[in-house]
This record gives C-alpha cells, sequence and structure tokens, in this order.
C-alpha cells in the first residue's frame, strides 16, 4: 500500500503533492534567480583554474571555502531569501479570501503546514544546492575532493536554512499584515543587539564613565550577529621546501596549507534545533489561529500588549533621546543628561509610540477614549528610568569587577595602552583597580570639574583613563572617563589624581610600557620620522631592539617614562617621531595560534642620552638634525600659538578625534633594510628589560655596532 493509498484511506494527510508542485512553478522566479547567480561563483573559479593550471588547489584549500562561505555568507543571504521564500508560500495567510480559499481546500491545516513548510524548504536548498554541487564537481575536478570538508559544509548549509525559514515562518502565524511581516521578521533577528545598543547609549548619558559601545550581553538572540562573530574559519600553514634545480639556492620555500577548522561550527547545529522549536510554536499558532485574523498586524491576542508596549518603551528611550538633543541639549550646562526634561521627552515620544502601535492594532484612529491608563503608565516607565538613572540606584559607576571575574584588562592612561591577565600581574592589576575605584567614588567631582574647568586657571589640565574588562561570563565591561588633574590633587592622597599619577609613573608601569614582566613581547620592527629631513625610515628588528634597550636605559636613569600631566607642548622634544612594534604570539583555547601586535610612540628629549647616542651610532640621524620642534618651527612656539594648542587638546579630548587627523600625513619613504641572511637572531642573548631598568646591565655593558650600511651587532659584557 503506497502512501497516497494510505493517506486516502486515513482522510488524514500531512502532505499535499499537488500542492508542493504548485509552490514550486508558481514561485519558480524566486529559487531560479539565486540559482543563476550562484551558479556563476564556481564558474569564475573554473576559469581561475584554467588560468593558473590548478596549481593553488588542494583538497583543504578547496575545505576552506567552504568553511569561509558557511561562516560569512551562508548567514547574510539566508536571512535575506529566507523571508522572500516565507512571504511567498505563506501570503494566503494575509489575504482574508486567500485562507478562506486555502481553508475550504479537501486539505487539513497539518497538511497545509507541513506541505508549505517543506516546498519553502526547498525553495530554500535548490539555489545552495545548484551553486554548491557544481563548486564540489570542478574543485572535485581539479584535485580538491575533501568529503569532510563537503560533509560538514552541507550539514551548516541545511542546519542555517531550517533556522531561518522556520524563525520566517513563525512570524509569518505571528502576523496576518503582508507589510508588518518582514519588519517583524527583521526586529525578531535584531532587537536583542538594537536594544544592547540602545540602552547603552541611554546610560552614557546618565552614568559618569559608561561607555556608549555595544557589550553584546545577548547577542545570542540576534542569529545572524553571533554566528557571524563566533563562527570563523581556522586555518593552519607549514612550510615546504620545493626543489627547482632554475632556482639559485636549488629550491624555495612554499606555504602550504595543513589543517582547516569551523570553529564554533557547534552553534550552527544549536540554532537549527531552536529552528525546530520555532517550527513547533508556529505550528501552535496555526492550529489556533482565527481566519478572520487576515489583515491584523498581531493575529495573536496575547501578544498584542506586548506588541503595543514593546513600541511604547522603544520609542520612548529613542525618541526621548532624539527629542532631548534637539530641543534641550543647547540649554544644558553639563554633560550628562538632566532628568526631568528626558522624562518630559520620554513621555511625549512614548506617547506617540503608544497611540501609533494602539492604532495599528485597532486598524482605526479612535483609541484615544479611555487610553488616560496608558498614558499615566508610560509617565511612570520614564520617571522611573531617569530616576534609576539619574541617583544610580543599580550601583553601575562604581561597579569594579573583581580579579577573579575577568580574563583580561586593557588600561588606557597618559597616552598609552596597558594589557593585564589575571595570575601574571595581580599585584598591579589591584592598583588599575584601585585607579578604577578611586575615578568611580569621586564621579561627582570629576563631572563638575570637567564642566567647569575652564575657570580653574591654566594649571589644570585633562586627561582621558579608559578601561575594558573582558568578562569569564563572556561580556565586556567598558569604561570612558575624561578627567581634569590638578597640581593641589596629585599631591593629596587618596584622590584619583594622586593614585593615577603613582600608578602610571611607578617603576611597574614603566616596565610594563616597555614590555617587561615576562609579557612575551618581542620588539620586531618600528618605524622613524625625522622632521628636518622630512624622511621616514623603517626599522630592522636589531636596529628596533637596540634603540628599546637604549630605551630602557634612559627609563633607569628616570630621564624617559614620567609622564608630566602639565606639560602640553612638544617644544621641548627632538623634532623625531620614533614608533617601535611589539608582537606576540597567542593560542585560542582550540589551540590555534595568533599574534598580537603592539605599538610604542616614544617622544625623545634631550636628556635621554642612550637613545640619543644609539640612532647616532645606528647612524639613523645626524648631530645637526637633533634639534626640538620649538628650535625648528620658532614662529608656532609664540605665547599665542601654545595657549591654541592647549585648546586644540580640549577640542580632542571633547569630541574624541585626533586634531592632527584632519592633515594628510608626510610621504613614507622606506629605507632598505640591511641584509641579515647569514645571521641568525637569538633573543636569549641581550639582556631584558627587568635587568636593564633594575640596573643588572651597567650602562657602559651595551655596545651598538653597526649603522644604516650594514647589520647592527649588540654586544653585553660584564657590568
Amino acid at each position: 500500500m503506497n502512501w497516497e493509498v494510505w493517506t486516502m484511506l486515513s482522510k488524514r494527510s500531512f502532505f499535499n503533492a499537488t500542492l508542493f508542485r504548485k509552490n514550486l512553478t508558481r514561485f519558480w522566479p524566486l529559487w531560479a534567480a539565486p540559482s543563476f547567480i550562484g551558479a556563476l561563483f564556481p564558474l569564475a573559479a573554473l576559469t581561475q583554474l584554467l588560468r593558473y593550471n590548478d596549481s593553488w588547489m588542494k583538497p583543504l584549500s578547496a575545505t576552506e571555502i567552504y568553511y569561509g562561505i558557511v561562516a560569512y555568507g551562508v548567514p547574510i543571504v539566508s536571512l535575506i531569501y529566507a523571508i522572500l521564500v516565507a512571504v511567498a508560500v505563506w501570503s494566503y495567510l494575509f489575504n482574508p479570501r486567500g485562507v478562506g480559499l486555502m481553508h475550504t481546500l479537501p486539505i487539513r491545516r497539518e497538511g497545509l503546514f507541513v506541505t508549505n513548510f517543506l516546498s519553502g524548504m526547498a525553495m530554500m536548498l535548490i539555489p545552495y544546492v545548484i551553486t554548491g554541487g557544481l563548486a564540489i564537481l570542478i574543485f572535485s575536478c581539479f584535485g580538491g575532493f575533501e568529503p569532510v570538508g563537503i560533509l560538514v559544509t552541507i550539514l551548516a548549509v541545511v542546519g542555517e536554512s531550517l533556522f531561518y525559514f522556520a524563525s520566517a515562518t513563525a512570524v509569518a502565524f505571528v502576523t496576518g499584515n503582508l507589510f508588518a511581516m518582514p519588519v517583524l521578521y527583521f526586529v525578531f533577528h535584531f532587537l536583542a543587539v538594537a536594544l544592547d545598543a540602545l540602552v547603552c547609549l541611554f546610560a552614557q548619558g546618565f552614568l559618569f564613565g559608561v561607555s556608549g559601545s555595544y557589550t553584546g550581553t545577548a547577542e545570542f538572540l540576534s542569529p545572524t550577529v553571533y554566528l557571524m562573530r563566533h563562527v570563523s574559519t581556522h586555518s593552519e600553514y607549514t612550510e615546504r621546501f620545493i626543489e627547482d634545480s632554475s632556482h639559485r639556492l636549488g629550491g624555495y620555500w612554499r606555504s602550504e596549507i595543513s589543517a582547516v577548522t569551523l570553529e564554533n561550527g557547534w552553534l550552527i547545529a544549536v540554532y537549527a534545533l531552536a529552528g525546530l522549536a520555532l517550527l513547533g510554536a508556529a505550528w501552535l499558532l496555526y492550529s489556533r489561529r482565527r481566519s478572520e485574523s487576515a489583515g491584523d498586524v498581531v493575529s495573536v491576542r496575547w501578544m498584542k500588549p506586548v506588541f503595543r508596549w514593546g513600541v511604547t518603551v522603544c520609542s520612548a528611550m529613542l525618541g526621548g533621546i532624539a527629542l532631548y538633543e534637539i530641543f534641550w541639549r543647547n540649554f544644558q550646562y553639563g554633560k550628562y543628561y538632566e532628568a526631568f526634561p528626558m522624562a518630559v521627552c520620554m513621555l511625549i515620544s512614548g506617547a506617540i509610540g503608544y497611540y501609533t502601535a494602539s492604532m495599528l492594532l485597532a486598524k482605526s484612529l479612535r483609541v484615544f477614549r479611555g487610553s488616560l491608563k496608558g498614558l499615566a503608565a508610560t509617565a511612570v516607565f520614564a520617571a522611573a528610568v531617569c530616576c534609576v538613572l539619574h541617583f544610580d540606584l543599580l550601583g553601575v559607576e562604581e561597579r569594579v569587577p573583581k580579579i577573579r571575574e575577568v580574563k583580561s584588562v586593557t588600561f588606557y592612561a597618559a597616552g598609552n595602552n596597558y594589557t593585564f591577565y589575571p595570575g601574571e600581574e595581580d599585584a598591579l592589576l589591584e592598583q588599575v583597580r584601585a585607579a578604577h575605584l578611586a575615578i568611580a567614588q569621586d564621579a561627582d567631582y570629576a563631572a563638575r570639574a570637567y564642566d567647569e574647568r575652564g575657570r580653574n586657571g591654566s594649571s589644570v589640565t585633562t586627561t582621558t583613563v579608559r578601561l575594558t574588562y573582558n568578562l569569564r561570563n563572556g561580556t565586556t565591561l567598558s569604561r570612558r572617563y575624561s578627567l581634569v588633574v590638578t597640581p593641589e590633587r596629585m599631591e593629596t592622597p587618596g584622590t584619583y589624581d594622586f593614585v593615577l599619577d603613582r600608578l602610571v609613573n611607578s617603576a611597574e608601569m614603566k616596565t610594563k610600557r616597555l614590555h617587561g614582566g615576562g609579557s612575551g613581547y618581542v620588539v620586531e620592527s618600528g618605524n622613524l620620522y625625522v622632521e628636518k629631513k622630512q624622511e621616514a625610515f623603517s626599522l630592522s628588528d636589531r636596529e628596533a631592539r637596540a634603540i628599546w634597550e637604549a630605551v630602557c636605559l634612559d627609563a633607569k636613569a628616570g630621564t624617559w617614562g614620567t609622564y608630566n600631566w602639565f606639560d602640553r607642548s612638544n617644544a621641548a622634544e627632538y623634532a623625531v617621531s620614533l614608533s617601535l612594534e611589539f608582537v606576540k604570539k597567542e593560542y585560542t583555547e582550540a589551540g590555534a595560534d595568533f599574534t598580537l601586535h603592539d605599538y610604542l610612540d616614544i617622544n625623545i628629549r634631550p636628556g635621554m642620552t642612550h637613545t640619543v647616542d644609539a640612532l647616532l651610532a645606528l647612524g639613523l640621524v645626524t648631530p645637526d638634525q637633533l634639534v626640538t620642534y620649538q628650535q625648528l618651527y620658532p614662529e608656532q612656539y609664540t605665547d599665542e600659538e601654545l595657549l591654541k594648542m592647549e585648546e586644540i587638546k580640549l577640542w580632542e579630548e571633547k569630541f574624541g578625534i585626533a586634531y592632527e587627523d584632519v592633515y594628510d600625513s608626510a610621504s613614507y619613504v622606506p629605507r632598505p633594510i640591511p641584509s641579515t641572511e647569514d645571521v641568525t637572531p637569538n633573543p636569549n642573548s641581550a639582556p631584558t628589560v627587568e635587568d636593564i631598568i633594575a640596573g643588572a646591565v651597567s650602562e657602559s655593558s651595551v655596545g651598538i655596532i653597526g649603522g644604516a650600511d650594514g647589520p647592527t651587532a649588540v654586544y653585553v659584557t660584564g657590568g
């Protein structure tokens, strides 16, 4: 007994072949056009393979391409394509006549649901089947067949397609309006991210130091964002020597791919299971759906209050900020929002959202009668939010994560970035936390002093401090402070001025700034720009290390590293810009390696004798080029120009944009790097930064031999 005979006898068909074929033929442009466009990509790859004689195609190379498409292409394509397919197969739900006709056919709702869903899934997969099948065929013909990668890719594509079409199907049964469906679909997918950004933006206007940047606390509720941020391709490469008699060395080294993994690919399976749950919820909604709900913005009765108050809350917050910035920002004196005006703006915009949502639900403009309770609730919400944030009833401003709660901490102060890891330098990390707490506990003074800084005289300066805590629960806590620093408070224990100065100018932080203390960073290269010559040079690793060691000696002598909070001019500095690049190899939890880069800008002053001697010995500068900015440009360092520079600094701190960014940088002229083919560097042969700063290596024990015309060598003798 075949399937059709059994279903006819049972009179309970879960699948209707005629309706399935009708959907595919009726909406054929919907799957034919993407199939045609998708097929162009493997055909383009075919031309590349023919052009380069398949020299780059290997099994793992094909897998790398597949995984890259799964990680970065399929989520976007499926997100958009799913809503188009869902609108097509469920379009009868949005028209009273259409839904009445479909529900009078001799097909039960179970059959309609299963058949339409399967036909929609077929349209979702047809373009992937054609494009992917063609790609597999072409790559396999050129040696790119790798079964594991193909199987993983197929499962990932099916899983993502299932989730996106199931979510679009669930939205189709929440609404009965064709125009509301795409809106609700994209709201469903991005509401968590949008609310995160909106709440952060709102809190930034009330809370001292709170950053308005995105936190990602509930990012998993925005699947597309979460998948693209967490699912990625990791490839490993090995160096292989290729023998070639035509090469002068008898061959050459070539980097070849040795392993490819789809990191966090299991997340796709989790979302596929979530898609099955959404599919079950969609069936429950359909089984109880009234045919008369066609045309309703929200077709589920218990969801109507959720829709009304969701629109009200979002309108109150987003519209409140807009109205405040337009009508009140110019009247306030301080940097942060004032509670009462913001509450009024939130009430006005919230009321607009409340009545708009009510009109959409009622499909009528007559929604004002009996609406006073809704307005009162909106007013209570606006007042409560403003009070909670204004008085910081949740203690957000003074929240300082404990060491056991963080994976890493990034600290920016006095123009330098520092990264700390628990378990490696906990004592120094506790000092950073103490500085953060001192700033947070002095929030009222800091905000008031920043607003009144223009009245306090020339002895007042401003500085920026940033802290970013990467927490073990996967979230991030960021703080950014614009602080006023005064000489009086810098000598007063307990103030943030005092704590910051003692921290930044401590010997431990100087060592940290130079990447000592077993940080794992090594000097790799650097750049030097000589203002008088208007020429830039790239430094070799040996030159950069020699200069780094000289800077360490200056730090030990106290001529470098002590930050002067009140010297805002570079007039006394040499007109030479020096930057060193450090690298460090790290590993992910899966064992994959990656490289971190850090850069240190060094302002060279006349007292830095070791650094100056190193630059002269390396032939990077000549004595006549060692002039200060004031000597080189005396017309720019009059009292009037120095005052203008102070105003520029205040402008930079207010808007967070470097004033120099509006100018084009000078042309970069790379200097040939000396040949080092016959030299094998030994990182253990040179002294460490701790040895240099602590005095284990005497000032006379480091000799620099060489210069621009040959390799640089560093010789260390007994001190």
